[in-house]
């Protein structure tokens, strides 16, 4: 941290070299602000410990705040990060105990701005691999995340509350979804990333806590998604708070052996906890799925499951070819309170079969 203090306080452009080699490594912070644009290089590779005790309450093992202008890269081989969470995670209640003790993320990136981060592997988070909060023109690319398909809370990268943020070459294998949104999303695109397994790319949920901020254009395109139990999907609260969610587009999707593999959920209400089940208010506006093509784990590969009280608006389908060889096959779409506009090939048939209630997983 000595070489870090020293680099953050000088006034010409500084570099944090971190030399090849294997390390322990407790929770550490980069804080700003800095003097000048600032570079860490890692060359080495890195292990929390496996006790989450060690942590003492701190909500990451790794993170980076308050920075204007950083680089983070790491070498061939170089850059991993392993979280050591097999053992947290046989202790993680927090599904059925909201009242849990929280476990730490890998990474945290908070109120960056101008900054690059590449090169990471991110390996058996103790709960969520990364998370980007507060941030304003972020680049993250380049990076691996790994975790098993039953490890809990797990998700992959989760973007909240920061806008034109780029989420590329990402290769994510993980215990829920790969890629996650929450409020105040705004101007992010997702591009070439590779996820499964884990629980796909999804939006959401949103609605369940006041005052929450409206999601903004969201773009996820050249992805492919495979052995998951969703592909892309949006996901709102029933009994939900009054937000909204817009211009969210799905363009150029591979599915490989999905479940759900296109998913509008406005009556999401895991583990049964919504006490009351009137509709969402969440208003849904112009969203795109266009050319989505694959191969279904389940009978139905379009599900548009949205709210009575504030239907979806402007929900498009176009070019859409997903097969299933199953039990009940072939595939087929369902809708409620939506009517999408649909262009060139639709398979299956859009709207094609009666709407049934949603699985409400995770």
């Amino acid at each position: 941290m000595k070489a870090w203090k020293a680099a953050c306080a000088s006034v010409t452009p500084a570099r944090v070299l971190v030399p090849a080699g294997s390390y322990r490594l407790g929770p550490v912070v980069f804080t700003g602000p800095c003097k000048s644009r600032t570079t860490i290089q890692i060359l080495g590779n890195f292990k929390a410990p496996a006790d989450p005790a060690v942590f003492k309450g701190a909500d990451s093992w790794v993170k980076f705040e308050r920075l204007d202008g950083l680089t983070v890269t790491a070498g061939n081989g170089a850059g991993v990060f392993d979280g050591q969470g097999q053992f947290a995670w046989k202790t993680n209640n927090c599904i059925e105990n909201p009242k849990c003790h929280t476990l730490p993320y890998n990474f945290r990136f908070n109120f960056l701005a101008n900054s690059k981060i590449g090169g990471l592997s991110s390996l058996n988070s103790k709960s969520f691999h990364m998370a980007v909060l507060g941030c304003d023109k972020l680049n993250l690319h380049d990076i691996k995340i790994s975790a098993p398909a039953d490890s809990p809370n797990t998700d992959g990268i989760h973007i909240g509350r920061s806008r034109d943020v780029n989420v590329t070459r990402f290769n994510i294998g993980t215990g829920d979804d790969c890629v996650s949104f929450g409020d105040g999303a705004k101007n992010i695109l997702v591009e070439k990333v590779t996820c499964g397994p884990g629980h796909g790319i999804s939006i959401g949920s949103l609605g369940r806590y006041p005052a929450e901020e409206p999601v903004t254009g969201i773009t996820i395109r050249n992805c492919t998604i495979k052995n998951t139990d969703n592909g892309v999907r949006v996901k709102t609260w029933h009994a939900s708070y009054k937000t909204s969610a817009s211009s969210l587009h799905f363009e150029d999707i591979i599915v490989d052996n999905v479940m759900n593999p296109v998913l509008v959920d406005q009556e999401y209400c895991p583990w049964n906890k919504c006490k009351a089940k009137t509709p969402s208010s969440v208003q849904l506006t112009d969203v795109w799925f266009k050319n989505v093509r694959g191969t279904s784990k389940g009978r139905e590969a379009i599900k548009l499951i949205c709210s009575s009280g504030v239907p979806c608006q402007k929900v498009q389908l176009a070019n859409i070819d997903i097969t299933y060889k199953g039990p009940g096959g072939p595939a087929v779409s369902e809708c409620k309170n939506v009517k999408p506009i649909t262009s060139g090939k639709i398979n299956p048939r859009a709207c094609g079969a009666p709407a049934t209630t949603t699985t409400n997983d995770v």
